[in-house]
């Protein structure tokens, strides 16, 4: 069986504005868009991966808590943790903490969407290998 991760889904108080976050700060675009009002969304990043994106019923106000249980964050692989933290500074991204350390070697820099869901950067080393 082969098996991947095809699409991750961000239910969205405004689903048009977090669209447009993710298109303006992180080079997404719209692949797919059901015409209605609110509409579901389909983006994809420039590098891989697809969010969907569609009207949450409430906004959970715990959302930007990395440690509740379930999904709690998205990891974007970058080359270079330095350079893309001073491209998406560029683009009105704030960072509100300092790089760690990542899992399984490398570094990490956490940031938030504009309804405040967590995403973050990871840089591995070159030659990782998990």
């Amino acid at each position: 069986m082969n098996i991947s991760i095809e699409h991750i889904a961000i239910p969205a108080a405004d689903a048009v504005a977090l669209k447009n976050w993710y298109i303006s700060t992180l080079g997404a675009r719209e692949v797919w868009n059901n015409g209605q009002t609110p509409p579901t969304l389909l983006i994809a990043l420039p590098s891989g991966g697809w969010f969907e994106i569609y009207a949450a019923e409430k906004p959970l106000p715990e959302r930007g808590n990395n440690k509740l249980a379930g999904f709690r964050h998205i990891a974007l692989r970058v080359d270079s943790l330095d350079a893309a933290k001073i491209e998406l500074e560029k683009r009105g991204v704030k960072f509100a903490e300092a790089e760690r350390p990542a899992a399984g070697g490398g570094r990490i820099l956490f940031f938030a969407d504009c309804e405040g869901n967590l995403l973050h950067l990871v840089e591995r080393p070159k030659d990782w290998k998990p």
